[in-house]
């Protein structure tokens, strides 16, 4: 059992920054990918952006030159720089862990509300 604990979330003016983090805990990590996703009310969730084990990054069409995504090492956890933040960016964020056997984790999610 994978235990993710996010944090960062608040309200922000259009234009501000967020940082959220993702740490997880388990008795062994073995990452296959870990990421954010978001929902916004009435809409599905949707990928933010990840990172897999290889090194590869994915980000989403909406936020490429906004965000961005990075780690630590050794790696347990994933952070999620947000910058120029759009009122259309509101929503829950949920952080994703992907295990090395297909099995898919989330947190709880942490709500980003961007308003003036």
């Amino acid at each position: 059992q994978v235990q993710l604990v996010e944090s960062g979330g608040g309200l922000v003016q259009p234009g501000g920054s967020l940082r959220l983090s993702c740490s997880a805990a388990a008795s062994r990590l073995n990452i296959a990918a870990m990421g954010w996703y978001r929902q916004a009310p009435g809409k599905e969730r949707e990928l933010v952006a990840n990172i897999l084990r290889g090194g590869r990054i994915n980000y989403a069409e909406f936020v490429k030159g906004r965000f961005t995504i990075f780690r630590n090492n050794p790696w347990n956890s994933v952070y999620l720089q947000m910058d120029s933040l759009k009122p259309e960016d509101t929503a829950v964020y949920y952080c994703n862990y992907v295990s090395d056997r297909d099995l898919s984790y989330w947190g709880k999610g942490t709500l980003v509300t961007v308003s003036s």
